[in-house]
C-alpha cells in the first residue's frame, strides 16, 4: 500500500518540488494537504492550518512539513505523537537544540524522522565525497550567491528571528560541505551584513577552519545577476570543483560533467527507505555551522531590503 503523505505549507517550494516528487513516486499517494489561503491541490483534502488536518478524515502515515522553520518543531512533535513518519523542510528547526530535543523524542517514541538537506541529493554530491576522501584538503572556498527577490518574493519571515536571512540558501552550500568532507567543519570568524529593520544577514563572509586550514565562504542574496552556487577545494592531488549547486563537476583541473538536477525525487526516495526501515535520518552539522556563525558574528548594518 502507498504512504499516505500529507503536506503542510504549500509555499513555492512545496508546489515546485515536493508536489511533483510525490506524483512521480509510486511509494507516495498525496493525502492531504495545508494550504492557508484555502487553495490547496484538486481533489485533495484540504486544511487551512495543522491543527485543522488533525481533523480532517484521512487516513495519514507520513508528514512533509514545508513550512517556514520556526513552527516546524511544534508541527513535528504534534505528528510524532500521532504516530505519522516526518520529514522536515530545511533547516529542521531554528536552533540546534530544539532539533535535538525533537531528534531525542523522535527515537524515544520509535518514530522516523527525516531532516532533509536537499542539496546533497544533487547529482554529483556522491563522486565529489569518494573523490575527496583519500585526499588532503590544503584551502579552497564556498561561494552561494543568489536573489531572495527571486527566489522567495515578498517573504518577510526570512528577516525575523529563525529565518536565517542569506543562510536560507547558504545552508544548502553548507549542507553539501559537511556531507563531502570527510572530518568536521568549524566557524573560525564571521561578518554579517544586517538590513535595517531585519534580524538576519542579507550577506555573510565566513571563516571555516578545516584541519587546520581555512576556507573562505561568500554568502549573498543580493545576487541579481551571475548567481552562483560552488564549492573550491584544492588538494594535495588536484582540485575539485562543485558548482552549479551539485549539478557540474571538474575534478584535477578537467572539463565540467553536468546532469540535469533531481534532488527532490532523491528525496523523497531516501524518505520512503526510511520509512520501510523504520529509521531516522537527523543530522544537524549544517545548522549547528550557522548557529556558531550567528554566535560570534560581527554586525555591519547596511540598507532596509524590499524583498
Amino acid at each position: 500500500m502507498a504512504i499516505r503523505i500529507a503536506v503542510v505549507g504549500l509555499g513555492k517550494i512545496a508546489r515546485d518540488q515536493h508536489l511533483p516528487a510525490i506524483a512521480a513516486n509510486p511509494a507516495f499517494e498525496l493525502a492531504a494537504t495545508v494550504d492557508r489561503g484555502g487553495a490547496g491541490v484538486p481533489g485533495v483534502p484540504n486544511a487551512i492550518s495543522f491543527n485543522a488536518l488533525t481533523e480532517l478524515p484521512v487516513a495519514i502515515d507520513a508528514i512533509a512539513l514545508c513550512t517556514p522553520p520556526q513552527p516546524r518543531v511544534a508541527m513535528a512533535r504534534a505528528a510524532i505523537a500521532r504516530g505519522w513518519a516526518v520529514m522536515l523542510e530545511k533547516p529542521p528547526a531554528v536552533t540546534p537544540g530544539a532539533f535535538a530535543a525533537l531528534a531525542a523524542e523522535a527515537a524515544a517514541a520509535d518514530a522516523v524522522l527525516f531532516a532533509t538537506w536537499h542539496s546533497r541529493f544533487a547529482p554529483f554530491v556522491g563522486r565529489a565525497r569518494d573523490w575527496l576522501r583519500d585526499r588532503q584538503v590544503t584551502g579552497g572556498r564556498i561561494r552561494w550567491r543568489e536573489s531572495a527577490r527571486k527566489w522567495h518574493p515578498g517573504q518577510a519571515w526570512l528577516w525575523q528571528p529563525g529565518g536565517l536571512g542569506a543562510f536560507d540558501p547558504g545552508i544548502n552550500g553548507l549542507s553539501i560541505l559537511t556531507a563531502i568532507l570527510p572530518h568536521p567543519l568549524t566557524v573560525e570568524s564571521a561578518r554579517f551584513e544586517v538590513p535595517e529593520g531585519a534580524a538576519t544577514p542579507i550577506a555573510a563572509k565566513l571563516t571555516l577552519g578545516y584541519q587546520g586550514i581555512a576556507l573562505a565562504g561568500d554568502f549573498d542574496f543580493r545576487e541579481e545577476s551571475g548567481e552562483t552556487w560552488e564549492i573550491v577545494l584544492n588538494t594535495d592531488r588536484g582540485t575539485l570543483h562543485l558548482a552549479e549547486g551539485g549539478a557540474a563537476l571538474s575534478l584535477g583541473g578537467g572539463a565540467f560533467e553536468r546532469a540535469a538536477p533531481a534532488e527532490y525525487p532523491g528525496l523523497y526516495a531516501r524518505f520512503a527507505e526510511l520509512i520501510g526501515g523504520h529509521r531516522c535520518d537527523a543530522d544537524d552539522a549544517p545548522l549547528r555551522l550557522v548557529a556558531d556563525a550567528f554566535l560570534i558574528a560581527e554586525p555591519v548594518p547596511v540598507a532596509a531590503f524590499a524583498p
